[in-house]
């Protein structure tokens, strides 16, 4: 199996709504950071990538026709190389302020309140040689994501980049896969308010 699609938007920018409408479309598994949870083996591969030993990707991801979220939206650009045909999809928000407030009300304390052990260390190696460590400091990520965002459109090819957004739901999706509009909602989960239902975190609305 080869990804057909690689997620370059950060966490909290529709990733899991993204996720489980790839996963309908394309009729196969997505990878997503909650694949990382019941893989504990994953963990040291992405530690290794996160300090420069990449992993045969194809490999390592061969049972998923597609990769969205942190922390595979980490390596969008040697994703897109390992798979060269794949559509590459930057999932944003409405705007930077809009992104922060979700972040930094879910995926963010969470992180900080997670045990230390392999999966802390693991996103902290990340989130620092890929984003932002200063997770807590608002200005350091807003930079952060303007400038992933900004790295993104000006390295991934644009015949292969779709920018797209939750609200944009399945039509443009469906067009850059060229496959039919599902006759079904588009998901839409992993709101704020449902990430502090099951984590006791966040207490903000929001979109993934």
């Amino acid at each position: 199996m080869s990804l057909r699609v690689i997620g370059a938007g950060v966490g909290r920018t529709g990733t899991n709504s993204l996720q489980l409408a790839l996963q309908q479309l394309l009729g196969g598994s997505c990878y997503h950071m909650h694949e990382v949870f019941p893989r504990p083996d994953d963990i040291p591969v992405w530690h290794d990538a996160a300090l420069g030993q990449m992993p045969d990707w194809p490999a390592f991801l061969s049972a998923f026709t597609a990769a969205v979220d942190w922390p595979a939206s980490a390596f969008w650009c040697e994703l897109a190389t390992a798979f060269p045909r794949a559509l590459i999809v930057l999932s944003t928000r409405r705007d930077a302020e809009t992104w922060w407030q979700s972040a930094s009300g879910t995926i963010f304390p969470a992180t900080l309140a997670a045990e230390d052990g392999p999966w802390r260390q693991m996103i902290s190696a990340v989130l620092e040689q890929r984003f932002t460590s200063a997770i807590e400091d608002k200005d350091a990520c807003i930079a952060a994501y303007e400038a992933h965002n900004a790295a993104v459109r000006a390295q991934a090819p644009a015949a292969r980049l779709l920018e797209w957004q939750v609200e944009d739901g399945w039509a443009p999706l469906c067009a850059a896969l060229e496959l039919p509009v599902p006759d079904v909602p588009f998901p839409h989960v992993n709101s704020t308010a449902d990430f502090a239902r099951r984590s006791g975190v966040g207490d903000t609305p929001g979109a993934t």
